[in-house]
């Protein structure tokens, strides 16, 4: 299986600076890695407007909705940083995650992003990364089966 996520996926800083420049941002790596038709991040903004994807610790992970499946050609990761946070709704984000989980693929990535976001010191380690080789290589373990 070849990995979700490679350095080109990551970038640092990310350049957005609205909740919905982020999605687009997210988004646009997925495209560019030939994971996803670009129909795939107008879900994003979809699945935005029927739940907020903000998750907590710094993180937001734009995804698309249910009925696009059709749009994904290969699960993929993408990971904008940003400095100074975005507003997501309210809450600041460090961290656009987006997400492409193909056939069922995503609830196994999302547990992974989980579990490394659900570490405050993580976090924290991620949040002082100044380059996305820095970070990949902290972020890694999501290409581990």
């Amino acid at each position: 299986m070849s990995d979700i996520l490679s350095p080109a996926q990551i970038k640092v800083p990310g350049t957005a600076t609205s909740k919905d420049e982020a999605i687009r941002e997210a988004g646009q790596i997925l495209v560019d890695a030939g994971a996803v038709t670009p129909a795939y991040i107008d879900a994003m903004f979809e699945r935005e407007r029927s739940v907020s994807t903000y998750m907590g610790n710094f993180l937001a992970i734009p995804h698309g909705t249910n009925e696009a499946k059709e749009q994904i050609s290969k699960s993929a990761l993408s990971v904008v940083k940003y400095d100074p946070p975005i507003d997501w709704d309210g809450n600041e984000v460090r961290f656009a995650v987006g997400i492409a989980g193909y056939e069922g693929g995503h609830l196994e990535i999302l547990s992974k992003i989980a579990i490394i976001f659900s570490d405050e010191d993580e976090v924290a380690k991620l949040v002082q990364a100044q380059s996305s080789q820095e970070l990949y290589g902290m972020l890694d373990s999501v290409n581990e089966d």
